[in-house]
């Protein structure tokens, strides 16, 4: 399901931020953290859900797409106030927010009282799923309680462990990953976890905490958390600790090419998972988004593009700004097996949901088939590791 998350109102360049027009106008209000914690990824999944917005406003199909950006700063309060604030302003979906924590407060005094429907594109806790959200909330990346029994499996089966220890971040995201690995590996493969040690963000050093997480002598470490912490962390372990050969798993919150630049170290000793991106539409969207940012698309890119999509079609095919009408849509414009709709023609899946088409949207980052919880009904992960430069795929793994 969904979340979002903002302080003060800015309007896009060229948007209105008078939300609630009707007709061949949607509203849509875009609430992600592009500062704090998800500083390094948000700012450019920002820019993905942007470029789905424009490929309507350029399709001469007669609709304009109204947005207003609010920033969460990767806290649940400011993910509050900002919803409230396009709530106020008439904008009935929204695509957002980031981090899980932000999301699962959004959704609960926000999103579910007002009747708003919400799509995150990284909003990845098992706890989202369980929401009594009366069907408003949605999202484009798979739950944890698969991607931590990934990593369980990739700890015991690849890489042939028999214990590990876990350090994450003491929030929705860190707290569902731990427990979902733990239970894997324990109960599943007779592994044993030495060590969970949470830990709260905007520390200056997390040396403390490592000690007590390597105590025992695990054969494995298992981090979980965001860049902003992760930069610290890492530059403890590898300054403070002659482990550097160790095997080390993370998800997909701590893959980021940069990361290795700003450690300081090499860290061809991670390796990790994250939601893959292997829609039809992907090599499309990648030329897109590279004209566009003069950059190649990073991690929930496509899902960010593939939220903000479900829910135009969603608007365009209720032909209304009313949230129960766009809830009874989302649904409908991804699993109907009417005609496909992707990245190159958005523009006129637009019209066509519009005009009472059956449509069928064929995500970016794969199939878009939201099941009873608004969860993806299938998906699919990279398994990937770092290197000197960044990061690669090793291969992709189906769940």
């Amino acid at each position: 399901m969904k979340s979002i998350g903002a302080a003060g109102a800015v309007g896009l360049a060229g948007c209105s931020t008078d939300g609630g027009s009707s007709g061949n106008t949607i509203s849509m209000g875009i609430l992600m953290g592009v500062t704090g914690g998800l500083s390094e990824v948000g700012p450019a999944i920002r820019d993905a859900a942007e470029l789905a917005v424009k490929q309507v406003r350029d399709a001469d199909n007669g609709f304009s797409v109204d947005t207003q950006f609010e920033n969460t700063e990767t806290k649940p309060s400011r993910g509050v106030s900002g919803a409230e604030a396009l709530v106020n302003g008439g904008y009935p979906i929204i695509c957002g927010g980031l981090a899980s924590s932000v999301t699962l407060q959004v959704a609960e005094n926000v999103a579910i009282p007002n009747q708003t429907v919400m799509c995150s594109p990284s909003a990845t806790s098992p706890d989202v799923s369980s929401l009594e959200d009366n069907d408003f909330v949605y999202r484009t990346p798979p739950t944890d309680k698969l991607q931590g029994s990934l990593l369980a499996q990739i700890a015991a089966e690849r890489l042939e462990k028999e214990s590990a220890a876990i350090l994450f971040l003491n929030n929705a995201y860190g707290n569902g990953l731990s427990n979902g690995f733990t239970k894997t590996f324990e109960e599943e493969y007779g592994g044993e976890v030495l060590n969970q040690v949470s830990y709260s963000a905007g520390r200056s050093s997390y040396t403390s905490q490592l000690q007590n997480t390597l105590d025992g002598d695990p054969e494995t470490l298992v981090i979980i958390g965001y860049p902003e912490s992760g930069n610290k962390i890492f530059r403890n372990f590898y300054e403070n600790f002659d482990r550097a050969d160790m095997d080390i798993l993370v998800p997909d919150g701590l893959r980021a090419d940069d990361l290795p630049g700003n450690v300081g170290h090499d860290m061809t000793n991670v390796r990790g998972t994250n939601p893959s991106s292997a829609g039809p539409g992907i090599e499309y969207f990648k030329s897109a988004y590279q004209d566009e940012y003069d950059s190649a698309p990073g991690p929930f890119n496509q899902q960010s593009f593939d939220a903000a999509a479900v829910l135009m079609l969603a608007r365009a095919a209720a032909g209304e700004d009313d949230g129960t009408a766009i809830r009874d849509q989302m649904r409908a414009v991804t699993d109907s097996g009417g005609e496909a709709v992707g990245p190159e023609n958005l523009g006129e899946g637009v019209s066509l949901a519009a005009d009472g088409n059956e449509i069928n949207y064929q995500g970016v980052s794969g199939p878009v088939e939201f099941d009873d919880n608004g969860d993806l009904a299938s998906a699919v992960y990279n398994y990937f590791r770092y290197t000197e430069n960044g990061t690669e795929n090793i291969e992709q793994v189906e769940v």
